[in-house]
């Protein structure tokens, strides 16, 4: 008798999750097997030719591969923390002003308003070689560099855009800030605690769960980082979409080149979805794993101060 209640509870249970469990199906657990099948096939979108691990052999072999993870990887440990950083900084500033915060909270986040595409020609512009940084610094000695045509520039100027345009995380750090209760700083100002103290017993734990919501969406957001390279790589090298020209991303001398970039490259203009398909699990599986590791992170973090 106690068995049919359980079913039928189970069975409801189902029910209501019946939305959720076909959406994942669909767009999630179908994919993602439809990538690994294909990852084993030589597949143009008309012809289909199993070639088993030939796919996953010349992943390995592939250069460009491993020059445009290296790439990624330097995005994830310098531009995220430079974001982050940055965003908090000037979150915490802003909650310290006493006029002019609405003129300020504006300012910094109408660079988010910017289309990606018109931000970042804007931003080579601003950075070429004769450009107006360069004159301001000519005008007190320094000579600027070629930053989207210099290899150890290109990188630098692509994480000063990316500071440029986070806006939408400085609000949500403003919001977690203005939550922290005033009397936990009080009371340790009182107990002789300075700035940093206050910010690094209080603050940081308090906003652990925004910091890490943003510093796993902005790790997943340089992995993914595609039209921002895409866009300099090819204004700064002067490139055309005219007949007969033709352009590979990374410019300059493959600095700009990232993995997603490479799998646009190898899947759709090369045509090759096989490959394509193991470019993609490649993204898969590093995105799984930074994620997995900030959240074992953030929770031994959250064991240490509980």
């Amino acid at each position: 008798m106690r068995a049919r209640p359980k079913r039928r509870e189970g069975l409801r249970a189902l029910l209501w999750l019946s939305p959720w469990l076909a959406g994942f199906s669909i767009f999630f657990a179908y994919p993602l097997a439809s990538t690994v099948y294909f990852s084993f096939t030589n597949y143009n979108m008309f012809t289909l030719e199993f070639v088993g691990l030939d796919n996953w052999r010349y992943l390995l072999q592939d250069d460009r591969v491993w020059v445009s993870a290296k790439n990624t990887l330097w995005l994830v440990v310098f531009m995220v923390p430079a974001q982050v950083v940055f965003s908090i900084g000037v979150a915490q500033l802003l909650t310290k002003l006493k006029t002019g915060v609405g003129f300020f909270r504006t300012l910094f986040y109408l660079p988010t308003l910017v289309p990606m595409v018109a931000g970042t020609v804007a931003f080579v512009f601003l950075l070429n070689p004769v450009g107006p940084v360069n004159q301001i610094l000519s005008w007190v000695g320094i000579a600027g560099p070629d930053w989207f045509g210099d290899p150890s520039w290109s990188k630098p100027s692509l994480t000063a855009l990316a500071v440029w345009g986070c806006g939408n995380t400085m609000v949500i750090f403003l919001a977690a800030l203005l939550d922290v209760p005033k009397h936990m700083y009080e009371a340790a100002a009182i107990d002789g605690a300075g700035a940093w103290r206050q910010f690094r017993s209080i603050t940081l734990p308090t906003i652990a769960p925004v910091l890490m919501f943003s510093l796993v969406t902005a790790v997943i957001y340089a992995l993914q980082y595609f039209t921002q390279a895409m866009i300099a790589s090819r204004v700064a090298s002067g490139a055309t979409d005219s007949a007969g020209s033709s352009f590979t991303p990374g410019y300059p001398e493959g600095s700009l080149l990232t993995l997603p970039q490479w799998f646009f490259h190898a899947a759709f203009r090369d045509s090759n979805m096989g490959y394509g398909s193991v470019l993609a699990l490649l993204l898969f599986a590093t995105s799984m794993i930074f994620t997995l590791i900030l959240l074992r992170q953030f929770r031994k973090a959250e064991e240490v101060h509980s």
